[in-house]
């Protein structure tokens, strides 16, 4: 499991920032990295102190070597590499899946099934390397790890080339005792044979959660391994001859991969369908919990100084993913090792089999039947929304959404137009529906200024080709690294931004933090104005603002105070001064962060009572606790004179927006478990409002229910050049007729 970086761990090698450690071990120490385009991978190093060694420099160039023989197919392709830097490294891609002894502690010994699909698998593996005569010399289970689509086999510190002597002694035994083969732990000669029998006693520890010799002292273990029969109790009947004879103790009677192969299995179906439900939700789990790793940095010792030239105070230390903004190009699709596709064993060393294909997300998710008209899965699950739930933005022809990737897509069809990987900070991106504005960092340790951390910068997006602009706007006097940082909203040109100065604390505010509402010319970048806003509880995770939009000179708010009240705030757009204030009772903050619902003179509430308020001096105009006290709402919507909301218990209603008055109310009786967490959505002929898991289209003339439409969505919104209500939810985007 990854844990902290120390004191001493670079900030960077080569062009990867380290975020965590995911071990250390004689010949150097492998990091979980991130590159400034958002690519997440393995990154190893050798230790300085052996770096000056000539032998030592051969061994990881090998090893470097070796992990490209293999490929991407059967292990961690190797990305990028400099074997000859002062201390050589090379980076892989990022394995989302456990390694094979930590799926066994999870799940127990794996079914015959199971066993059988890895060890074909497996076979190919190591059918590869030895077609191009190199030896493993070290397979074992933390060695092996699983994914969806097929193990990985990594960790070539010690391979080598079949016959070559040069880096190792006669006599001595280099390996790990409990999975050697004889030939090994006598100091001999190990040759594709003996990965052969490596790969027998990993698969007996998959089969029985135990190796075939045993536990103990390295020296017991090596004379078991020479002179004593394996312990096969709890191996399945149909495995046990042939891992016997994988197990022999003469190398000449043990099978070739490719016979192995041919013996475990036939090659068919994929190899997730043979997998233990636990493990599988295991992968998944992973996919999703390596973008929620915080980095942080161990401070030096008391004393000893630190090396990094980072003041030991500042132990968290974070990676800022908004760098993403300034590199990543329309055609990334997301970290490298985290496709999903086919998977077919390869029976030995000839056979072949398909890549895995990436599919549109990092995820396992299943498919679930709607009746949409298209349905793309946009990301693993939907990220943070407890700090701010997404929400797709409307383009001419596209919506984009946030759910671990920016996902452009197009309205009519459901195709992928682009994707930017890693940005899944939702709050930070806002559309005027022209174009999307996104708050990023400068990406430069050394532009720090005294905000606190990197300069702020705003830049906008392509809608077309999904590639990031210049920034347009560089702000040295604001921490761009701040995850609280929010782009507002955007209109008419300027970006609405609320921006802190300080250090960044682990995803919270602090005491120490000043924070600001700024007002940006997006075609100039100029500052037009900045007002203070007032301090945040320290620890908090919760943002100013829980929705804005602009409204003629009014920049529309909610704002969430201290004391988790929820306000509606009116600002002037081109000073920034608070016009009015009014405290929204009975209003949950968690409720209400949605898209506002306002025309040119009210800003409409719901979410328990139903009130108007005007947008000049935020009076009350009308508030359905005098007009039908006791009844609830869900967010209201209003579409030509015509104000509309769910009410609990009823369904639809349709309400006069000046007066409140109530023009008509759902019929038939079907609306009683309507959803009060969504506005429903209004077309020409319809109207749109989840109830349960569908989403029931509410004949506007008749006003009573006429079909419906399975859906995994609890956010709709409607895209009207392309006739279509959006959806989205459950890490998939979805698309149904708006009439």
């Amino acid at each position: 499991m990854p844990s902290p970086l120390t004191h001493d761990d670079p900030q960077a090698i080569g062009p990867y920032w380290p975020v965590a450690r995911l071990g250390s071990g004689g010949m150097g120490t492998v990091y979980l990295a991130r590159t400034a385009g958002g690519r997440t991978v393995a990154l190893k190093t050798m230790h300085a102190r052996i770096a000056s060694d000539p032998a030592f420099r051969t061994r990881f160039r090998l090893e470097t070597d070796a992990a490209r023989v293999v490929g991407e197919r059967f292990g961690a392709g190797v990305v990028d590499a400099d074997p000859r830097a002062d201390t050589p490294w090379f980076a892989t891609e990022y394995v989302l899946g456990p390694p094979l002894d930590e799926a066994v502690e999870l799940c127990g010994p794996l079914p015959e099934g199971s066993v059988r699909v890895l060890g074909a698998a497996l076979c190919g593996a190591l059918g590869q390397l030895h077609g191009s005569d190199v030896v493993h010399r070290d397979l074992k289970p933390s060695n092996i790890l699983i994914t969806a689509y097929g193990p990985k086999v990594i960790d070539f510190g010690i391979a080598r080339a079949a016959g070559d002597d040069r880096l190792t002694r006669v006599g001595v035994a280099v390996g790990t005792p409990a999975f050697m083969s004889p030939e090994q732990a006598s100091g001999q000669e190990h040759s594709a044979a003996g990965d052969v029998f490596a790969l027998a006693s990993v698969l007996v520890f998959a089969a029985t959660g135990h190796p075939p010799f045993g536990h103990g002292q390295p020296a017991d273990l090596l004379y078991r391994v020479q002179y004593t029969e394996p312990d096969l109790s709890g191996v399945p009947d149909g495995l046990r001859p042939v891992l016997a004879r994988c197990l022999d103790k003469n190398p000449f009677r043990r099978p070739t991969t490719g016979e192995l192969a041919a013996q475990l299995h036939d090659g068919s179906g994929e190899f997730a369908d043979h997998l233990p439900p636990a493990l599988l939700a295991d992968v998944g789990r992973r996919a999703t919990e390596v973008w929620q790793i915080t980095p942080q940095r161990l401070p030096a010792p008391p004393d000893e100084p630190d090396q990094t030239g980072v003041a030991s105070t500042a132990v968290p230390v974070r990676w800022s993913r908004r760098r993403v903004l300034l590199t990543a190009s329309g055609a990334a699709l997301g970290v490298a090792a985290a496709g999903a596709g086919a998977w077919a064993v390869t029976a030995g060393t000839g056979g072949s089999a398909p890549r895995p294909t990436p599919g549109p997300s990092n995820s396992l998710l299943a498919k679930p039947e709607v009746d949409s008209v298209w349905q793309i899965q946009i990301g693993e699950q939907d990220r943070f929304e407890s700090s701010m739930p997404s929400h797709p933005h409307v383009l001419a022809n596209l919506v984009t959404a946030v759910t671990g990737d920016l996902a452009g897509v197009m309205a009519q069809t459901g195709q992928r137009a682009w994707t930017v990987s890693g940005m899944d900070m939702a709050w930070q991106i806002a559309s005027d529906g022209r174009r999307l504005v996104a708050l990023t960092s400068s990406g430069d340790p050394a532009d720090r200024g005294d905000a606190g951390g990197e300069a702020l910068l705003i830049t906008s997006l392509d809608p077309l080709k999904g590639e990031m602009r210049e920034p347009f706007a560089h702000l040295s006097d604001f921490n761009g690294e701040l995850f609280p940082d929010q782009m507002v909203c955007t209109a008419n040109g300027v970006a609405y931004v609320a921006a802190g100065r300080g250090r960044y604390v682990h995803n919270t505010f602090s005491a120490a933090q000043t924070w600001y509402l700024l007002a940006v010319d997006i075609a100039t970048g100029k500052l037009l104005w900045k007002t203070p806003l007032p301090a945040r509880r320290p620890g908090t995770e919760r943002f100013y603002f829980l929705s804005a939009d602009v409204v003629g000179p009014h920049l529309v708010t909610l704002q969430e105070a201290n004391d988790g009240t929820v306000h509606a705030v009116v600002r002037d757009t081109r000073t920034g001064a608070v016009r009015w204030d009014r405290p929204l009772d009975g209003v949950e903050a968690d409720r209400v962060r949605l898209p506002l619902t306002t025309d040119a003179r009210y800003l409409y509430a719901g979410v328990g009572r139903l009130r108007a308020l005007r947008l000049d001096d935020g009076k009350v105009a009308w508030d359905s606790k005098s007009a039908r006290p006791g009844r609830t709402y869900g967010p209201p919507a209003v579409k030509d004179g015509t104000l509309y909301a769910v009410e609990k218990g009823l369904g639809l209603v349709a309400l006069d927006p000046v007066s409140g008055r109530v023009k008509w109310e759902e019929k038939g009786g079907q609306g009683k478990n309507a959803d009060l967490n969504s506005a429903p959505v209004i077309g020409t002929g319809y109207a749109y409002s989840r109830r349960g898991s569908k989403l029931w289209a509410v004949e506007l003339s008749s006003r009573t229910p006429a079909h419906s439409y399975r859906t995994t969505g609890n956010r709709f919104i409607a895209h009207e050049n392309a006739k279509r209500v959006i959806a989205q939810g459950g890490g998939f985007l979805a698309a149904f007729p708006l009439q």
